[in-house]
């Protein structure tokens, strides 16, 4: 197998070696008992000395105090927090993750998979907008045990007691003493059990439980090793984004992978300061390759407030940068190239890359050494399933990221979702996938299970068919997402549930939402949703400095553009303040939520 470029450090005697994670076909094949923690404890037997996770406490110091684990200090954490867990619980229940951001969270995450539990990572109520998902997700998972951190005992314990059903105990992990690892009763754990349940992020349905197991896991991140180029060991991950959240879950997985660390920081404070993100960035740079990712608006606001000051010494030559909404915003990597290419940015540094839940989280991405492009397609065509190039200044041109290609091991095929045909290149339809990467099925719900999770392909391309290579009577994972492949790249335009229809036409609220930033200086760029409610709604907040500014002509100049460009009238169009429009918890607009909250009258309240 080919090596990574500048690939300068062999693995150390004992740790996982990526030669071993393909067949002789060059798909992903983990070896027998590889788990989450078969692979930690490889890490602390061979390299138990090194930092493997490190935390920048901006609650602490402005400049953040620096917080490190080794291997071999999270192994003792681990055994004595898993003793507490197993005093506690019985073998596959599940054990719920309310701390904050940091090396507590990390440490009980992996401490309930290696007691022989069910980890289920959410987050403390103190997390602002998102107690309805909180409860929902703990109704649904049913902890026996739920662990926090003593600064947010108390409101954890008063928010469970609100909660119908049994109460579970509370258990604070930093309270839990370091003695009790002695105690810690060693837990078989196979490939195929369930590691956690990975609620979904709820922007266009309640969150859901996916049961990842520690195949899906382990197939995961060696794939995302494989795809951005990772083999070199002197690799480490910085990264903010939540710990409950796929991504930054993958995010402390890549370091049990290959034996390396990251550098973990908490999502208030990257919002608070950007450039903090910027400079944990470089100071990794410096010394090694960096590996980081972060949704569309997180460049945009990176780009806005995290410019380097003049003068200031930021490197970022050594980066790769996963931005992973969906779809992906070529206007968010132009702006942050432009503002960080003279600081050593390369061209090929910012992936554009599609992944969900379902499938523990890397489904494509464009290849280590491609630049990231968007290509122009008709909007009409396109809304009407038909993928036609056009030039950039057509009236009708949407432009559209590609993610690339499917990660290796992992099926990817456009299907009719009515017939369940797959169909050919330059068409819209619904985006499958197989692999052993795919989660297990929803827990606890067998119906949405086997409706979702055991699709089966109605007919196959009778020539060129992606699914060459999987058998006949194959499970396949719808993802209710729509995307095309165009010239080998995989295209994701939108969700089947997200699409706007007015009387038989079909269309992408993104474009309506290009359309409606476009209109106005008032309108805050990434902050627009669009949906029906009957009839067409369009909801953005304002630009930054544009608070007392009259919306009058801004709306007017919306509605114009919108009729002009896509042939629509909008029934109502709202001007909010910064921060109204309804997030999911991973920071992305939730239209789901903008439609409730429009419908019963509280985003009303929001205007000024």
């Amino acid at each position: 197998m080919e090596r990574a470029r500048g690939q300068d450090f062999d693995a150390p005697e004992g740790l996982l070696d990526i030669d071993d994670c393909v067949d002789a076909a060059g798909r992903v094949a983990l070896p027998a008992g590889t788990t989450l923690i078969s692979l930690i404890d490889r890490n602390i037997a061979n390299v138990g000395r090194t930092v493997a996770y490190r935390y920048l406490d901006f609650g602490r110091s402005p400049d953040g105090e620096v917080i490190e684990l080794t291997w071999s200090q999270l192994d003792l954490r681990l055994r004595a927090i898993g003793s507490r867990i197993q005093k506690a619980t019985s073998r596959g229940e599940r054990v719920a993750v309310l701390a904050p951001q940091g090396l507590d969270y990390v440490a009980g995450f992996f401490a309930a998979v290696k007691s022989g539990a069910i980890a289920v990572p959410l987050f403390a109520p103190e997390l602002p907008g998102h107690a309805e998902r909180l409860e929902t997700a703990l109704v649904d998972a049913r902890p026996a045990l739920v662990l926090t951190t003593g600064s947010t005992q108390a409101s954890v314990t008063a928010f469970l007691d609100r909660l119908s059903g049994a109460t579970p105990e509370v258990v604070a992990i930093d309270r839990i003493s370091d003695a009790e690892a002695a105690e810690f009763d060693p837990v078989a754990i196979d490939e195929d059990d369930v590691s956690h349940l990975q609620y979904t992020s709820g922007s266009t349905r309640p969150p859901i439980g996916v049961e990842i197991t520690h195949r899906a896991v382990g197939t995961n991140l060696v794939q995302m090793i494989f795809a951005i180029d990772l083999l070199n060991r002197n690799t480490h991950g910085v990264s903010w984004l939540p710990l409950y959240h796929d991504m930054g879950l993958s995010m402390i997985g890549f370091p049990a992978t290959y034996g390396g660390h990251s550098t973990l920081m908490s999502p208030t404070a990257f919002v608070r300061r950007p450039q903090r993100w910027i400079k944990a960035l470089s100071d990794g740079s410096r010394v090694g390759r960096v590996v980081t990712a972060a949704p569309n608006f997180a460049y945009e606001w990176t780009a806005q407030r995290g410019r380097p000051q003049p003068g200031e010494d930021i490197d970022l030559s050594n980066v790769v940068m996963i931005i992973g909404s969906e779809p992906v915003s070529m206007d968010a990597i132009e702006s942050f190239t432009e503002v960080f290419a003279p600081h050593g940015l390369p061209s090929t540094a910012i992936k554009p890359s599609y992944g969900i839940a379902e499938a523990t989280l890397m489904v494509a991405t464009i290849a280590p050494d491609a630049v990231p492009a968007a290509s122009y397609f008709d909007a009409e065509r396109l809304a009407a399933g038909e993928a036609v190039r056009v030039d950039p200044a057509a009236p009708s041109a949407v432009a559209h990221v590609t993610c690339g290609q499917a990660a290796r091991s992992l099926w990817v095929v456009i299907v009719n979702p009515e017939t369940g045909e797959e169909i050919p290149d330059g068409m819209v339809g619904e985006i499958w996938l197989h692999g052993t990467n795919v989660g297990r099925g929803y827990w606890n719900r067998p119906e949405q299970t086997r409706r979702i999770f055991g699709a089966r392909l109605a007919s196959r391309l009778p020539a060129g068919s992606r699914a060459e290579g999987v058998p006949a009577d194959a499970d396949w994972l719808r993802t209710t997402d729509l995307g095309m492949f165009v010239d080998g790249d995989l295209y994701v335009t939108g969700r089947i549930v997200d699409l706007i229809t007015v009387q038989d036409r079909h269309f992408y609220p993104q474009d309506i939402e290009a359309t409606t930033a476009e209109a106005s200086p008032l309108v805050r760029r990434g902050y627009v949703t669009a949906f029906t409610a009957p009839d067409l709604v369009i909801v953005a907040e304002r630009a930054p400095g544009t608070t007392k500014s009259d919306p009058t002509p801004a709306v007017q100049a919306i509605r114009s553009a919108v009729a002009r460009r896509h042939g629509l009238t909008a029934a109502d169009v709202m001007l909010l303040p910064a921060g109204a429009i309804p997030r999911t918890t991973s920071g992305k607009l939730a239209r789901r939520a903008c439609r409730a909250e429009y419908l019963d009258g509280s985003l009303k309240a929001k205007v000024r």
